[in-house]
């Protein structure tokens, strides 16, 4: 098992956050979190890569917890948090040297080789001030692929981006997917965009996790990921009534 999030429960002074959310990613899965801003996706990857510390609850990948064993859990894990944590007065190249340099087996062929990946090789010397978004979305995973982890966490990858930033986006992923056996979770509140790259889904709404199934299941039973998102809400919030 790649992932394991066991009852995970964090809330903010707000009230806000998330409660008791549980889920498991094969390897080799492209795993989609979907749901609107303010379900807890953000707050649900924040926690699996360490940035957040849950209230309750626990995260295993590859069997280390991330509360006990926290730097070799996180070893094979690259990710994607909300904007890209680059260097704008750097170049694209400059940025992948400077993280390169925390990664023991990350020579210069592979900057080059990531960089080719993500279309981004004719581009390397420029700075990243010039950077369109979509551009400095691609450098952003670079980034998380750099290392040639197991485990990919993207939070809204594809936010902001237009259709042809979107499709680069997808296709760089389903590529590292199928090339390497990397696992994925991936987190948006565009149904449609996980549903023609995910093999399996979780919806989230108000900081719950409303059904997991796999993407063969989604389609069977309601025919696109749109239809089947909005029935897991209507049938929550009928629950909800009747208690």
């Amino acid at each position: 098992m790649a992932l394991i999030i066991d009852n995970l429960t964090k809330i903010y002074k707000n009230g806000r956050g998330i409660k008791e959310v549980s889920f498991q990613v094969n390897v080799g899965d492209i795993y989609g979190l979907l749901g609107p801003n303010g379900s807890g996706k953000t707050t649900t990857m924040k926690i699996i890569t360490g940035l957040s510390r849950a209230d309750e609850g626990d995260v295993q990948i590859f069997g280390r917890s991330v509360e006990n064993d926290g730097e070799k859990s996180l070893e094979h894990v690259g990710c994607l948090i909300e904007a890209p944590a680059v260097y704008e007065y750097m170049s694209a190249k400059k940025n992948l040297e400077n993280a390169a340099a925390y990664y023991k087996n990350v020579k210069a062929a592979r900057i080059e080789d990531i960089l080719r990946q993500t279309g981004l090789l004719q581009y390397q010397n420029d700075k990243v001030k010039e950077f369109s978004l979509g551009m400095k979305q691609r450098l952003g995973l670079a980034l998380a692929l750099l290392s040639e982890p197991k485990l990919v966490i993207l939070d809204e990858p594809a936010n902001g981006l237009d259709i042809e930033g979107m499709v680069a986006i997808r296709e760089i992923i389903m590529k590292q997917a199928k090339s390497k056996g990397t696992t994925f979770l991936i987190s948006s509140h565009l149904a449609h965009e996980l549903e023609v790259m995910c093999n399996k889904i979780a919806i989230m709404k108000e900081g719950r996790l409303l059904k997991t199934a796999t993407m063969k299941e989604v389609l069977e039973k309601s025919g696109s990921l749109e239809k089947y998102f909005l029935e897991a809400v209507e049938s929550r919030e009928e629950e909800s009534l009747w208690k």
